[in-house]
């Protein structure tokens, strides 16, 4: 299985598939090689403590938090208040969207 269109980038928020975690959201905080990356949500699994997952056990969310990817990219660090705003807000935005319309359309993206 070839994934490499949907491969996630930093700041993007993705939902876990696998492992104690499955179906929760987390944000990809780093990118370890073509199979790996690291994530953290900012609550349980906090920024100085990342989980490493394998792409096949994610799913990329069409949503990308600007604040923590220009934190990431010019600091090398986010707070982990940053990143619970930013799933927070991923939750808000477009989660509660679907239920309401019970579909995802693709020009549904705000920023």
């Amino acid at each position: 299985m070839n994934d490499t269109e949907s491969r996630p980038e930093i700041g993007q928020v993705v939902q876990i598939l696998q492992g104690r975690e499955a179906g929760q959201y987390a944000i990809v905080i780093n990118i370890v090689d073509d199979r790996f990356v690291l994530l953290a949500d900012g609550e349980k699994r906090k920024y100085d403590r990342p989980k490493k997952k394998n792409f096949n056990h994610i799913i990329p969310m069409d949503f990308v938090s600007p604040e923590v990817q220009n934190s990431l990219l010019e600091t090398g660090r986010v707070t982990n208040g940053k990143l619970r705003f930013a799933i927070s807000k991923f939750v808000n935005e477009v989660v509660t969207n679907v239920k309401k319309g019970d579909q995802l359309d693709g020009e549904r993206r705000c920023n």
